[in-house]
């Protein structure tokens, strides 16, 4: 029997991805509903090719672009807005939801697939960073399935015991060691950094991603939200992970156990392995990705992250460690100064600055309930913006 998937993000990288899978295995997976912010051109090809119930658009403009684009006899009904990106991925028709929205904005609708019981296929790394202990009680409630999609926690996902239930040394764990590239300045001095352009920050060495993302690499604060991301879904601190650059990208993230061993997942750097993983599992199905030429590779580097050139990664153990909305008000910060960055408005190496700066007017309280959560990530956003001003002024 087919599975019905919504999509949220689908015009994005993750999201194309997944709908790559889809296309691989007509049998398996039907679109129920396709979400996107303002690409109604590649919308329309979605539409055209998958025929999901729904396309829903964040933006009320490119709502009304996708609508008069459908063909008369189109069967796709076109919503708009945030509360329909909630209902779509809520829906009791719908068995998996592929939660691929970058960002804040990903937060409520994954939150409502988690309570209405789906299996919860986790791109979105802001959902757990803004909310971890909210979102992990949701998963518990509604009796959902959560399965990482984000390469390096779906490694960790499947280098795990297969009873995991959220004690390291009950399982014999040392230490996780989630992998970074390193991003396309690895090795580079804070100097030599000062005059780095977003066209450079973007071109990421073995990955492609979306803009926001790759900054986000390049920066290292990707991996800070990782890490983040790790400690809530296998339940453990800070100092059970253990960040590793590898420059490769081919060995994905490693658990390290008691005994000495440590079980590793390998492959290309292609999501679709994941993606695949998530939707399948605990089956593995064909993803269109080639197996590994270890020849070829030849050999394996490791080196130790440089907090120092690139502090992000120490912020982001600082907001955990601080918890309530403090890891809210660094994802905020985060999105407001890298979108400042890539429109020129700072350079790259205040991108840490501004986020210090903000995190250290923020008092954390308790992260209890959504909206406490969401009226820090607005404060953070507003307060940002503010310094922003000031700075070029």
């Amino acid at each position: 029997m087919s599975q019905w998937l919504t999509i949220l993000g689908s015009t994005g990288s993750i999201g194309c991805s997944t709908l790559d899978v889809v296309r691989r295995h007509p049998d398996r997976y039907r679109v129920y509903a396709l979400t996107a912010a303002r690409r109604a051109e590649d919308m329309l090809a979605q539409i055209a090719e998958f025929s999901p119930r729904f396309a829903v658009m964040t933006d009320a403009e490119a709502a009304e672009s996708v609508r008069a684009g459908l063909p008369s006899d189109a069967t796709t009904q076109v919503l708009a807005g945030a509360d329909a990106l909630i209902d779509v991925a809520s829906a009791a028709e719908v068995d998996q939801v592929m939660a691929a929205i970058v960002g804040a904005a990903g937060l409520l609708p994954t939150l409502a697939a988690a309570e209405a019981g789906k299996r919860v296929l986790l791109a979105n790394k802001e959902s757990l960073v803004m909310a971890g202990p909210l979102f992990m009680e949701a998963i518990r409630r509604g009796g959902a399935e959560l399965l990482p999609i984000d390469s390096e926690h779906n490694a960790i996902f499947q280098s795990m015991p297969a009873d995991y239930a959220g004690d390291l040394s009950e399982k014999g764990i040392r230490k996780i060691l989630l992998t970074a590239s390193g991003g396309p300045f690895r090795g580079r001095t804070s100097e030599a950094l000062k005059d780095v352009t977003p066209s450079q920050a973007v071109a990421h060495p073995n990955w492609s991603m979306g803009a926001k993302i790759s900054v986000d690499s390049a920066t290292l604060m990707n991996k800070g939200l990782e890490l983040i991301e790790a400690c809530f879904l296998f339940n453990c601190q800070a100092d059970d992970v253990q960040v590793v650059v590898h420059p490769e990208s081919v060995i994905h993230s490693m658990v390290q156990y008691c005994d000495g061993s440590v079980l590793a997942q390998l492959g290309q750097p292609d999501m679709r392995t994941p993606i695949a993983y998530g939707m399948a599992w605990p089956e593995r199905i064909e993803a269109g990705v080639a197996s590994l030429d270890l020849f070829e590779i030849a050999r394996l580097n490791f080196e130790a992250a440089d907090e120092e050139t690139f502090p992000c990664l120490g912020l982001a153990k600082q907001a955990f460690a601080a918890g309530g909305t403090m890891p809210a008000v660094l994802n905020a910060a985060n999105e407001v100064a890298v979108d400042a960055f890539l429109q020129e408005q700072i350079p790259f190496n205040d991108i840490p600055t501004l986020i210090a700066r903000v995190m250290s007017e923020h008092r954390p309280v308790a992260a209890d309930d959504i909206e406490t959560i969401l009226s820090a990530d607005a404060w953070a956003r507003s307060r940002a913006r503010e310094t922003i001003a000031e700075v070029s002024q």
